[in-house]
């Protein structure tokens, strides 16, 4: 599976983005998604996940109500959808696909990876 992730950006507090990940190499419907980000010196940390078909989706506490993933499997496109948007989102969003039986909150549960896309949020 490649993944290809865009629409980050700088944004102020308060504002909002969207990203998108695109996904190829294998049949889209057939795996779950991610988003994860990462700060300088800190460890990636999970974002949010949304199952194959789209009806189950999670979130880290920190996102909740803020954050919002859907999936288009039409597309083979997984989006993130941010709003009220704040300084400690600040970080590289990373899409991630395919979890394993492990926690979906841990890095190593994901076989696939982006590149990385920047949201910079101004205060």
């Amino acid at each position: 599976v490649q993944l290809q992730a865009s629409g980050g950006g700088l944004v102020q507090t308060g504002g909002s983005l969207r990203l998108s990940c695109a996904a190829s190499g294998r049949t889209f419907n057939t795996y779950g998604m991610g988003w994860f980000r990462q700060t300088p010196g800190k460890e990636r940390e999970f974002v949010a996940a949304i199952r194959r078909g789209g009806g189950d989706t999670y979130y880290a506490d920190s996102v909740k109500g803020r954050f919002a993933i859907s999936r288009d499997n039409a597309k083979n496109t997984v989006y993130l959808q941010m709003n009220n948007l704040k300084p400690e989102d600040t970080a590289v969003y990373y899409c991630a696909a395919v979890w394993s039986s492990q926690s979906i909150t841990v890095v190593s549960a994901w076989a696939y990876w982006g590149q990385g896309t920047l949201v910079t949020v101004s205060s």
